[in-house]
């Protein structure tokens, strides 16, 4: 299973996302794309097989990946303070991949009807539709 990680800014969530996949999932090819080189150097250290920085690397790898796994602002142009392109969104949105959207309520995207959880919870929440995408339940 190739599973691809987004993640911009610090790449906080998407260290904390590949650590919890990795533990999950070992044999899994794990892809770390940030909109940032701070992003992708910290998910490249949490484990990921490898990594890229940017639009492009983001529209490729969405390509190859079964699932996708970041914050709901990876389907949103201009999300993550600007760092995620029309063309980034747009390439996460058109996937065949199955997509794993985290709800961040940040940035001016909120997102109704949704508790607030611990990063944790989320990234357990998270690793369940994983594994359901794996075994073709969704």
């Amino acid at each position: 299973m190739r599973i691809l990680v987004i993640d911009g800014q610090g790449g906080r969530l998407g260290k904390q996302l590949i650590e919890s996949i990795r533990k999950a999932f070992p044999a899994a090819e794990i892809t770390a794309v940030g909109t940032n080189s701070t992003a992708t150097a910290t998910m490249l250290k949490a484990g990921a097989d490898e990594g890229a920085t940017g639009e492009n690397p983001v529209i490729v790898a969405c390509r190859r990946a079964d699932v996708i796994v970041g914050p709901i602002g990876i389907v949103i142009a201009d999300a993550l303070l600007g760092e995620v392109t029309a063309d980034m969104a747009l390439a996460v949105a058109r996937s065949r991949a199955a997509r794993v959207l985290i709800p961040m309520n940040r940035c001016d995207h909120l997102v109704a009807g949704v508790k607030s959880q611990s990063i944790g919870e989320l990234i357990e929440d998270a690793i369940e539709k994983i594994r359901q995408a794996a075994q073709g339940i969704c």
